[in-house]
């Protein structure tokens, strides 16, 4: 039997790459379809301090990841008109004269710089001006917060620092030879305020770095430089790169999400977003005020427990994820990481209501219901004024593909639900920010053109509001004891 013909590209081909925590995948795709023609993953660890708290990876490992995931692309990578780099938020890379790493970086869930954060906090006025200068009031993800940290805990490697760089911008150097970085991901560094769209020299100065450190923050649209000659890498000299961006930005952008489209992502940790064209300014901190990748902003809230704690709980009840049952009234907070949202950090799992008639299938319903009812309370604050109430829900994420997810959430927010087929959206988000630099168009429009987005839609069902008002009442009643470490 003769092998089915190869479609020919119609358009010219483009490199998306996401670096997150743990691998690095890229994707070939045809700027003109959105199809992919090529993909390849090389994997990196994860390292720990020795207090426990300490995530760091090797910023080299990166660049080999990279390497492996184009050498398994084959020989689409080397036809590559234009290539992007999506990567993990709030890393600190630090390079010495060389651009070397002086140290392994720290990542964006390192926790060792808590008390820096509550001091820079506190310095600069408290959460209010944080949020309005800011955008966001950082949390200890934030990379100022780690720089601080890196100032009093390592000060010869501080000293030792030429170059301090984010996880994408790291990898969009080693491509062009230029320190560059992009307005989404430089809004989630507590260094650049979106009500300037500048880098804060105060803020700079209290944690002791010099600007001159910084890369240049490139506007939308505009490119971090072309490919230098590089003979380990399968990319053709010459080839176009675009600013990047960070890895919830690129998600945004390779859904092509327009202004007030809420999306929820459903992983180990829980996400809501939605492109905005008001600057978010939340002083709860509940709402990251991040820029996106293009002129607009990406108001984003996270809450830590989500399908890896709901599979926790139906690990121990010895059930199936999805053997849930209706009824009962027991309320189950899944706090078992403590929780970021509602800002609970010391806070545990809490189960209230049991009774003789409850049963495990109730309880593990109980448990989905009290993740989304957090997930949700976040979307309704980072939704604005101009988002319509029946737009629907874009769930992505490994739990969109789950039914007892989708059904929890469409009851609970009595939204129509949308779960778009396209898995990789960071690995796609990157290469419609390249095709937009090869064409000359919208990026998000390209990625709608792609039709990323779509996937199968299912209808609002009306609102539980006795379940949302039972877990209301149960998590105000139960606010001292959660919060006890």
């Amino acid at each position: 039997m003769a092998a089915a013909a190869v479609p020919v590209p119609e358009g010219p081909l483009v490199v998306g790459v996401d670096s997150s925590t743990q691998s690095t995948k890229a994707l070939v795709v045809d700027a003109a379809t959105g199809r992919v023609v090529a993909r390849g993953q090389g994997p990196h660890t994860v390292g720990g301090g020795a207090d426990g708290e300490g995530k760091e990876s090797d910023p080299e490992q990166w660049w080999e990841a990279l390497a492996e995931a184009l050498r398994q692309c084959g020989p689409h990578a080397r036809q590559a008109a234009a290539v992007s780099i999506g990567g993990q938020q709030h890393g600190l890379v630090t390079l010495d004269s060389s651009g070397r790493p002086v140290r392994p970086a720290l990542l964006w869930n390192d926790v060792r710089s808590a008390p820096q954060r509550d001091r820079l906090v506190e310095e600069l006025g408290g959460p209010k001006a944080w949020a309005e200068r800011i955008g966001s009031v950082p949390a200890t993800s934030f990379t100022a917060t780690k720089w601080a940290w890196l100032m009093e805990n390592e000060p010869e490697a501080a000293r030792a620092t030429a170059a301090v760089r984010l996880p994408h911008d790291y990898l969009t150097e080693r491509l062009t030879g230029y320190g560059t970085t992009d307005r989404g991901d430089a809004s989630g560094t507590g260094w650049w305020a979106s009500g300037t769209e500048a880098y804060d020299e105060e803020i700079l100065g209290r944690i002791g770095l010099s600007p001159a450190l910084l890369p240049r923050v490139l506007r939308h649209g505009e490119a971090a430089g072309t490919v230098r000659d590089l003979p380990d890498l399968p990319l053709p000299t010459g080839a176009l790169v675009a600013t990047g961006t960070g890895d919830n930005m690129a998600a945004a952008l390779g859904l092509g999400l327009r202004p007030g489209q809420p999306v929820l992502s459903l992983g180990t940790s829980g996400t809501v977003y939605a492109v905005s064209e008001h600057r978010p300014t939340d002083p709860t901190g509940v709402v990251a005020g991040f820029a996106d990748s293009r002129d607009a902003w990406l108001p984003l809230a996270c809450t830590l427990n989500c399908t890896l704690a709901v599979d926790k709980v139906a690990a121990l009840l010895g059930r199936d994820r999805e053997a849930v049952e209706p009824g009962g009234r027991a309320v189950l907070l899944p706090f078992l990481d403590g929780e970021r949202t509602p800002n609970l950090p010391h806070a545990s799992g809490l189960l209230h209501g049991l009774r003789h008639d409850t049963t495990p299938g109730q309880l593990l319903q109980a448990a989905y219901d009290g993740a989304v009812f957090t997930l949700l309370t976040a979307l309704d604050q980072v939704l604005d004024a101009d988002a319509a109430p029946d737009t629907p829900l874009l769930l992505i994420g490994g739990g969109a593909k789950g039914t007892t997810w989708r059904e929890t959430v469409r009851r609970l927010s009595g939204r129509p639900v949308q779960v778009p087929r396209a898995q990789e959206l960071v690995a796609l988000g990157a290469p419609a920010q390249a095709a937009g630099l090869a064409l000359g168009e919208d990026p998000a429009a390209v990625a709608r053109r792609w039709a990323t987005a779509e996937g199968p839609s299912y209808e609002a069902v009306e609102r539980d509001e006795a379940t949302r008002e039972r877990i209301a009442r149960v998590l105000s009643d139960a606010d001292g004891l959660l919060r006890r470490a």
